[in-house]
């Protein structure tokens, strides 16, 4: 087998390990609210999993997604996409904008808005949940539902949930064939460390809460959701799943969740900063500079790197890997060294958490007009 067969199948069977365990902790853990609002998180994580595993069928034996339905496998590609931000180049800005704008915002204000029949009672309804730990913003009912990769008819429809509890279960046999396993002894994941009472949730006005983000109302409003969702996954990588880890030894999983995270964020703010098409406040304009000039996020988003992001995005090697330097028992396989001189895996795991820390603690100044 090749080195490369021999990556692949060594990320995703630490990727469905650490599923199996997470899945797990989930089961064990004695909270509704994490229970419920942890997965939303993780959700386009285990759809990114599955759907770099299913496109190496030469590698991973495709029996493993025998009982993956056509549209659980779309449900998951939209997921996966969800990670790239501005960077997915089937919807790019415009598109993923106009998806925001068009299935996000209008259709869950439709949802949830106009439902009293005492008109004057509507001045109490609410179309945007807010979930914080410790008071940090770590999801929205708009961000989970981008990420769930569910179309909104199916995600509104009166099933009692029956719809997502099908597709979830879909991919909770995919990963057991990929090997994730519920009783395992494996080392506990971040959730057995998270505090139900730290988890709180809040239902607002959408249209009045994006006013009074980021750009405010000098923008279209799909931009200021945008730029939530961007504050979201950071918090989420920087406060939540290094829960009860050494951060400069993480496992792979873990890692990977957080560079390609940090990595999106980061480029689809360089793009939306460098199109003249969304012009954003001054201030605004400021706080992104200020993100993209930070030392650590150009070494973790120099172009020279591009291929690191790809391997941990896609499992393969990328052409500029010197195959003979793989070494399947370091972390993230022995690559770090190869596309970051002068970096030891502790090393870019200490530079990748200053980032990110970085980077979220600007995007929640900038949100709040700071």
């Amino acid at each position: 087998m090749s080195v490369n067969n021999d990556v692949i199948k060594a990320g995703v069977a630490s990727d469905a390990d650490y599923m199996g365990r997470l899945f797990r902790d989930f089961q064990a853990v004695n909270n509704a609210s994490i229970s419920a609002i942890m997965p939303l998180c993780m959700a386009p994580y285990f759809s990114l999993v599955l759907h770099e595993a299913k496109l190496k069928p030469q590698t991973i034996d495709p029996s493993a997604f025998d009982e993956f339905s056509v549209e659980a496998e779309e449900v998951c590609a939209r997921a996966r996409h969800s990670l790239k931000l501005f960077e997915d180049n089937q919807r790019n800005i415009e598109g993923q904008l106009r998806f925001f704008e068009d299935d996000i915002l209008k259709k869950h204000s439709a949802r949830f808005l106009g439902n009293t029949w005492l008109r004057f009672a509507r001045r109490w309804e609410r179309d945007l949940g807010l979930f914080t730990y410790d008071g940090t913003l770590v999801t929205t009912s708009h961000a989970a539902a981008f990420h769930l990769g569910v179309e909104a008819d199916k995600l509104f429809q009166n099933d009692s949930g029956a719809y997502r509890l099908g597709i979830m279960r879909q991919m909770g046999q995919c990963f057991a064939a990929l090997g994730a396993r519920m009783d395992t002894h494996g080392g506990e994941t971040f959730v057995r460390f998270l505090s139900g009472a730290r988890l709180k949730s809040a239902d607002v006005l959408a249209s009045t809460y994006y006013a009074e983000a980021f750009n405010g109302a000098a923008t279209q409003t799909a931009i200021n959701v945008a730029l939530t969702d961007f504050q979201v996954r950071m918090n989420f990588i920087n406060k939540v799943i290094t829960d009860g880890s050494d951060i400069r030894n993480l496992e792979y999983t873990v890692f990977k969740i957080r560079y390609v995270t940090l990595y999106q964020v980061l480029l689809s703010l360089k793009l939306l900063k460098e199109d003249p098409r969304y012009p954003l406040s001054p201030a605004s304009a400021t706080a992104i500079e200020t993100i993209l000039a930070a030392p650590a996020g150009r070494v973790v988003t120099d172009r020279s790197v591009r291929h690191f992001r790809n391997t941990l995005m896609h499992y393969n090697l990328l052409p500029s890997a010197d195959t003979a330097r793989v070494d399947l028992g370091q972390p993230i396989f022995g690559l770090v060294p190869q596309y970051f001189p002068g970096y030891d895996f502790e090393g870019l795991s200490g530079l990748v958490d200053t980032c990110i820390s970085e980077t979220a603690s600007a995007l929640n100044d900038w949100s709040r007009g700071v």
